[in-house]
């Protein structure tokens, strides 16, 4: 089909003919929607796939990342037999080294990572890792792992091989068609897109799927869309042949050089990962047309990757350079791919932004695309990637020109669990924030807001340092868990999202997603979940009856936007819906004598009877009138206040000063996080996800299932419930005292593995690390109680196995009886 011929409808509307929209359109063929066409401004691949290094490393930090990266090896290993094109797809085996004690910390714990996603790996000495890989200078090494499943592929080839497989199956790709406009239709308070316009006319369609690559941002704002990317300049050199090299020689990774290494045309590509990067144009700023194009060579910039690499590679040293590349590649603020459907435009598809693992991912992000544009939902955990996940600031030009240059670097930064960010902050400030700043808090940034993570002692230096070991700030984080235990504690959680359902059809749309029965008295909160309608987690939240046609809605600071999107899909008639995150600051006042402290604020009464668990007032406190809601993520006595956002600094200051001899202390969410450990308490995004379901968690007590009424996701949560779990949230406490546990360790019982840790922390109560883990089976596929109940457990610590002792009740007060439930 020539340019011109553009059909005048379609199914579907592929925008970017690289190797990603390629993989979209081939996996809906197969999916059986071939009324689909690709659109590409150029010709396929001309963006930025063709000068993609084209590694394809098959082990990521989640399971779902990893089973990304599975299905696209699966599909690549097949490709050239089902469409006769070959993809240059080669399993040569990966090697990464470690250079420091600290990077083979990471390593061991990668080893064990992939131990829990069932991938081969071995770690090696120095000496094996030399033998596998001759050219390598091996004696400044730690050691290193080897991937045997590793492997590489050809961009361009991959590309024109999945376009190939889509057209067979009846898919349309027309190149030399740049859009340049989308048509939208507004269906109540939200657009839909209609249709696309083009240079050649306009086709009315049903779905546009942006995978416009670096351009993506443009395409979206065409739609009202925030597509949060910017490009920066990436690096890498072809050399000379070189002797010793061929075929199956392994990809080579050395992390702590920055660089990467793989075989091309009997010589070797050498690429990296700056630690500082050098951001390109912004998205409107691209030269057009730009196909096939490189940036100019900047020996300059590229030295410190060619200097590490020629100390690995010494043979480098006297061999000639065929070719240098910059090409420019789109980053994300947070290192992780854009995917999914737009919560601003229905129908609005993304598919963008892969930092430089886009041939890795391909195949497997169009599949998970496809099904989600197919099936209308996502069809496996894809939280860590969700287009909502960021918030619409995240879109702002000079933010993202700033995060990209760290960004890049952190492909190869020792992945810190605790890492935060540094470019681009602060963003998003709570009231309090100069506040606790003057407390000598250290900063922390959550879906970019400023939160105090733990306070310095008078004296220390307010810093977050990294470590595999107890990090020092622990022992500031233990006195503030101990005050919240045996006195007081004043904690900022204004982040917390919060969303007023308003209107006669508010009830029935809180009923309908909410997996608890919301119809309670006017000032009782209520503890839920929100389901798909394959029972997996959409939310965690906390839904306040705050009038008779009125409801307050709290839920993680990281899922605003996914959280409206959620309510706004699934509502019953015309809720009003408001995300009032801005208008209220949270202080929570948690510990034994929080209802001590706040009785000197108000004259209110506060006892068990006038103010039970659950319970929530408007209140007048000092000068100030916040709610005031009884419940807790701590484990004890305590209230949450929200308090119009001009007055929280004043009741702030009243609390701490009303409470200097009952022991206050501000502290800060490592402690929360410590606390909430303790006492089992899940957290969305980590125990609960779309691949857990109530049955799992252990949290049926928050589901209706008792009465007649339906909510999204019963049907699929009683047949889950009758099959029992396949595996299950358990409570762990590790036996050693000097063990640190981050979260991602390898679960093991009897010696064989059966999960991994979700969350852990160092309890200063138990005097231990301490964590929650999803765990099962894996012979039987199911995790019955008394398969946890017995056997011996333990965690693999980054090669060394840390008996642990696991319940199906927290370890901390597991009859609730610090919460004073009267």
């Amino acid at each position: 089909m020539s340019a011109t011929q553009l059909p005048a409808r379609a199914r579907v509307v592929v925008v970017g003919g690289g190797v990603i929209g390629a993989s979209v359109a081939y996996h809906l063929a197969h999916l059986g929607w071939t009324d689909v066409l690709v659109l590409e401004q150029g010709t396929l691949s001309c963006g930025t796939t063709w000068h993609a290094a084209g590694l394809v490393g098959q082990l990521r930090a989640s399971e779902a990342g990893t089973r990304l990266v599975r299905w696209s090896t699966e599909l690549y290993g097949r490709l050239e037999a089902e469409t006769g094109l070959s993809t240059g797809y080669r399993v040569c085996g990966g090697l990464t080294l470690a250079r420091t004690p600290e990077r083979m910390v990471q390593l061991r714990r990668t080893a064990a990572s992939a131990t829990a996603y069932d991938l081969d790996c071995e770690l090696l000495t120095p000496a094996q890792a030399a033998e596998r890989y001759p050219l390598i200078r091996s004696d400044d090494l730690e050691g290193a792992i080897w991937l045997p499943g590793d492997g590489r592929a050809d961009p361009a080839d991959l590309t024109q091989a999945l376009a190939r497989g889509a057209r067979a199956l009846g898919v349309r790709v027309v190149e030399r068609v740049r859009v340049t406009g989308l048509r939208l239709a507004e269906r109540g308070d939200r657009r839909r897109v209609t249709g696309v316009v083009t240079e050649h006319g306009e086709v009315e369609c049903e779905v546009v799927v942006n995978a416009a690559g670096q351009w993506a941002p443009l395409v979206g704002a065409m739609a009202g869309v925030d597509v949060p990317l910017h490009s920066a300049e990436h690096f890498y050199v072809v050399t000379d042949q070189v002797e010793g090299v061929h075929r199956d020689l392994p990809v080579l990774r050395d992390p702590d050089g920055y660089t990467y290494v793989k075989e091309e045309v009997g010589g070797l590509l050498v690429g990296g990962f700056e630690p500082e990067a050098k951001p390109w144009v912004a998205p409107e700023d691209i030269p057009y047309p730009f196909e096939f194009r490189l940036l100019d060579e900047d020996w300059e910039h590229f030295e410190v990757l060619m200097d590490s690499a020629i100390h690995r590679l010494p043979v480098l040293a006297e061999t000639g350079i065929r070719k240098f590349y910059n090409g420019p590649e789109s980053f994300t603020p947070d290192n992780q791919f854009l995917l999914g459907e737009a919560p601003e435009c229905a129908g609005f598809f993304v598919a963008a932004g892969f930092n430089s693992v886009g041939i890795a991912s391909a195949g497997g992000a169009g599949r998970a695309l496809a099904e989600w544009v197919v099936a209308g939902e996502p069809t496996l955990d894809l939280g860590a990637v969700d287009i909502r996940r960021f918030p619409s600031v995240a879109a702002n030009r000079t933010w993202l020109r700033s995060r990209v240059a760290e960004v890049l670097g952190l492909h190869y930064a020792v992945p810190w669990p605790n890492r935060e960010l540094e470019t681009g902050r602060p963003q998003r400030c709570s009231p309090l924030y100069e506040r606790t700043l003057a407390l000598d808090a250290v900063m922390g940034s959550r879906n970019g807001w400023e939160r105090p993570l733990v306070f310095a002692p008078s004296g220390e230096v307010p810093r977050l340092d990294y470590s595999w070991e107890r990090p020092a700030w622990a022992d500031w984080c233990d006195a503030e868990q101990r005050a919240t235990r045996s006195a007081v504690a004043v904690f900022d959680q204004t982040s917390f999202s919060k969303y007023l359902v308003t209107g006669p059809d508010a009830l029935d749309t809180l009923q309908w997603v909410c997996t608890a029965d919301v119809d309670v008295p006017v000032g009782r909160a209520v503890y839920t979940g929100m389901l798909d309608a394959s029972a997996g987690y959409q939310a965690d939240v906390t839904v306040t009856r705050t009038g008779p046609e009125e409801f307050l809605v709290v839920s993680s600071a990281a899922t605003t936007r996914r959280d409206l999107d959620w309510l706004r899909r699934h509502r019953v008639g015309t809720p009003g819906i408001v995300d009032v995150t801005s208008a209220y600051a949270v202080i929570g006042v948690m510990g034994p004598r929080s209802r001590a402290l706040l009785s000197r604020l108000t004259p209110a009464a506060l006892d068990d009877v006038a103010h039970p668990f659950g319970t929530s007032r408007v209140l007048d406190l000092g000068p100030c009138r916040a709610r005031a809601t009884r419940i807790t993520y701590v484990g004890e006595l305590g209230w949450e206040l929200y308090v119009p956002t001009e007055e929280a600094a004043v009741l702030h200051d009243e609390l701490l000063g009303a409470g200097a001899d009952l022991g206050v202390v501000p502290a800060g969410y490592s402690a929360i996080e410590a606390l909430r450990l303790e006492k089992g308490y899940r957290a969305f995004g980590r125990e609960l996800t779309a691949e857990v379901t109530p049955v799992e968690a252990g949290l049926l007590f928050a589901c209706a299932l008792s009465g007649p009424s339906d909510f999204l996701g019963r049907a699929a949560l009683e047949e889950r419930r009758a099959a029992g779990p396949a595996r299950r949230v358990l409570s762990l406490v590790a036996q050693d005292p000097g063990a640190w546990l981050w979260g991602g360790e390898l679960v093991l019982r009897d010696g064989v593995p059966v999960g991994q840790v979700t969350s852990a922390a160092g309890g200063a109560t138990v005097g231990a690390s301490v964590g929650l883990a999803l765990v099962g089976d894996r012979a039987t596929g199911t995790a019955t109680a008394g398969w946890c109940d017995e056997g011996t457990w333990e965690v693999d610590l980054a090669g060394r196995r840390v008996p642990v002792r696991v319940s199906r009740r927290p370890p901390y007060d597991p009859r609730g009886e610090r919460l004073g439930r009267s």
